[in-house]
Order: C-alpha cells, then sequence, then structure tokens
C-alpha cells in the first residue's frame, strides 16, 4: 500500500508537506537504484552528526545496511544511503532519491529511523526553553532507545526525540523498519491532536482513524455523505478520494487522475480529511478548512494550486467535524483511501496509491453516475 510509510517518498512527503501544497510539488519514488558504486574519502564528522567539509559522502556499506532493519527497508524501497557520520550514540544517514534527499537518524537498536537533522539544543535546555514545569511538555516515554518530547508552542507543536546521551534533540518523525509511524501512535492519545469528532454519541479522535477497529458502514454511502469537491465532467462515472490537503501521497492521486479526468472517465469527489497535524504543526486542519471554506467546484483546484492560506468559513469547522467522522465510520487507515462502485454492484476499495489507475477506472460500473 502506497501512504505514509517507511519509503523515502512518504518521509519526503511528510517534510515537504509543512509547504503550501501545489500538485506539482511531489517526489519520486523507487525509481533509485540501490547503494552502490567505489565508495568515496572519508568525511570529518561535525558535532550534529553531519559529515561536513567534503563534495561527496559515501556509500554505506552494503554489510552493514543489510544488518540494519529500518535502512535495509530503505535501501530496497530504491533509495541511496550515504553515510553522514555519527554523533551522540546515533549514525546519522542522508537518502537520496534524484534531486531529493533527506537527513535521518539510526536508532541504537537499528529498528527505526528518525527524519531529521540532530539540533545544537539538549534535551535539558529544550525542556528548560518551553517550561519544564509546565503543560507546554509531555513525555512520550522511549521507543527504539530513544526519549520522546511533545512540545507545544501555543497553537503548534512539535515532536522531539533526544540522542541516547541526551545532549542533542532531533526534531522528527520516528518511523519502524515496518514502515509503521511510531510517533503517530504515540500522539496519538494527547488531545488536541487532531479533530475531535463524535459518532454515536461517543467521542473518537481523527489521529487513530480506524486502529483495530471492524465496521458494517457502507465506505460508498458513507463516502456520499460527507462534503467534496468535484473535478471532472458530471456525466462521468464518480469516484471518491479521501486526502490530506498535506498528504504527498494525496497529492500524487490526483495527478495521476488528470487524464482519466481530462478524457471524461472520472469524476473525481475530493474528501479533505487531517490526519498529519502531529506532523505538520496542525497545517492539515488549516489547509482541511480553507477546502471546506471553498465552493464544492472550486475546492480540487485551490488545493492543486495551493490557495488555501484564506480564512475559514463558519462553516468549515462543523464539515471538517463531519469528515472525521465519516473516516471513522468506515476505518480509514491513512490517506488516500479511493472508493467506488465496481460494475457487479460491489465497491470498490484501495487504501493507498491504486498500483493500476487504468485497472480502478475501468472497473467502475458505467451507470455510477445514476446511482451516486
Amino acid at each position: 500500500m502506497k501512504s505514509h510509510s517507511l519509503t523515502i517518498a512518504a518521509i519526503f512527503a511528510s517534510t515537504l508537506a509543512q509547504a503550501e501544497p501545489g500538485i506539482s510539488r511531489t517526489g519520486t519514488e523507487n525509481d533509485v537504484g540501490a547503494p552502490g558504486g567505489a565508495p568515496t574519502s572519508e568525511l570529518p564528522k561535525s558535532a550534529s552528526g553531519m559529515a561536513l567539509g567534503a563534495l561527496k559522502l559515501s556509500f554505506l556499506s552494503a554489510e552493514f545496511v543489510e544488518q540494519t532493519p529500518a535502512l535495509r527497508h530503505l535501501a530496497r524501497s530504491g533509495a541511496q544511503l550515504f553515510d553522514a557520520g555519527s554523533a551522540h550514540g546515533l549514525r546519522a544517514v542522508v537518502a537520496r532519491q534524484r534531486e531529493e534527499f533527506m537527513i535521518l537518524q539510526v536508532t541504537p537498536d537499528g529498528e527505526a529511523i528518525v527524519a531529521g537533522a540532530q539540533t545544537d539544543l539538549s534535551a535539558d535546555l529544550l525542556l528548560a526553553i518551553a517550561g519544564r514545569e509546565d503543560s507546554r511538555v509531555t513525555e512520550l516515554g522511549s521507543s527504539h532507545g530513544m526519549r520522546g518530547l511533545f512540545v507545544r508552542n501555543g497553537r503548534q507543536f512539535q515532536v522531539f526525540y533526544a540522542t541516547p546521551d541526551g545532549e542533542r534533540v532531533i526534531p522528527g518523525v520516528m518511523w519502524d523498519a515496518s514502515g509503521k509511524n511510531i510517533t503517530r501512535e504515540q500522539v496519538a492519545p494527547l488531545p488536541g491532536v487532531a479533530p475531535t469528532v463524535t459518532i454515536g454519541g461517543e467521542k473518537e479522535t481523527g489521529a487513530v482513524i480506524g486502529a483495530g477497529r471492524t465496521t458494517s458502514v457502507s465506505a460508498l454511502e458513507a463516502a456520499r455523505s460527507a462534503t467534496f469537491g468535484t473535478i471532472g465532467s458530471e456525466a462521468a462515472p464518480r469516484i471518491y478520494v479521501f486526502i490530506d490537503p498535506l498528504c504527498g501521497y494525496s497529492v500524487r492521486a490526483l495527478q495521476q487522475l488528470q487524464p482519466f479526468i481530462a478524457a471524461g472517465r472520472a469524476l473525481v469527489a475530493i474528501i479533505p480529511v487531517s490526519v498529519l497535524d502531529y506532523e505538520d504543526e496542525g497545517r492539515s486542519t488549516k489547509s482541511a478548512l480553507a477546502m471546506l471554506s471553498k465552493p464544492a467546484d472550486q475546492m480540487a483546484s485551490a488545493w492543486s494550486h495551493g490557495d488555501l492560506n484564506g480564512p475559514a468559513s463558519y462553516e468549515a469547522e462543523e464539515l471538517l467535524r463531519r469528515n472525521m467522522a465519516v473516516a471513522e465510520a468506515i476505518g480509514l487507515r491513512g490517506t488516500p483511501t479511493v472508493i467506488w462502485r465496481k460494475q457487479d454492484r460491489s465497491e470498490g476499495r484501495v487504501d493507498g496509491l491504486p498500483e493500476d489507475w487504468n485497472a480502478v477506472i475501468a472497473s467502475i460500473g458505467s451507470e455510477s453516475h445514476a446511482a451516486r
């Protein structure tokens, strides 16, 4: 499933999502060969764990990559991995795909990585700055040998991971070798991290969408009840796509659907939700609210052009709550999620980016437009 998981494209997407999203602003994936070639010269190492003072980085040895589960996963996804030195108990790695790169810190057990660079702040200094005794800091416990700190700054928040010696902190997101987003699990129970919605009288949290639950709710009927914007011909069969405005894979889904939209083969209903606030300091909610403030025929266009800077409408917050409730009801596991009516009248669903859009579009029932 191609959604937010441990591939270099996903890590790029979750980091680059902090900028305003445009449809052209996405990375590539699985298009760079595995590490290879002759190693370059050794590089001097800085106190922050990054190698400095030379023009080239050394490839990580194949043996080290193979012995490090998190790196092995990345290498097999097509990333090139370079040694960026060691500091404060962590190995720094640079992952590259074509013109993009990412700085990663390998956890002491090798089973996870933190996407981010070491800062010059110690854990104690960060706590002193934020207010050690204040509710602005929440301890997330230790995962893969690294202490997590959730820090609020007004309405914004950021997760930091302390190096094993506590002398540096890393603002970033932790992923384990299986592709699980550890940070998401750590922050899910915290109040205010994601919009709170109500389903059947019980409060649920958007950050734990579909966590281990089953449901008999028709995903198609639920999607129809959401607030969405459409793009394409009204005469074309409709498919529904749940998106987080700052999810790189969601952006890519709309890119890949453009030829089918232009050919009149699909009317795409874009359903904005907010599931990445813990990564992007609340920008997902802000962008989703901006989308839901637009007329239905302008929502997708505004998103694709990054035109999400205006104030939210009075109704937008309630519309987002309803969309989050729909997402909960269908057990949404990530974005994008695609839902449609098949030719045999059954429901089609893909959680993540479909491997074959042609197959998806071809399977849509020709009468789908008559039974929205």
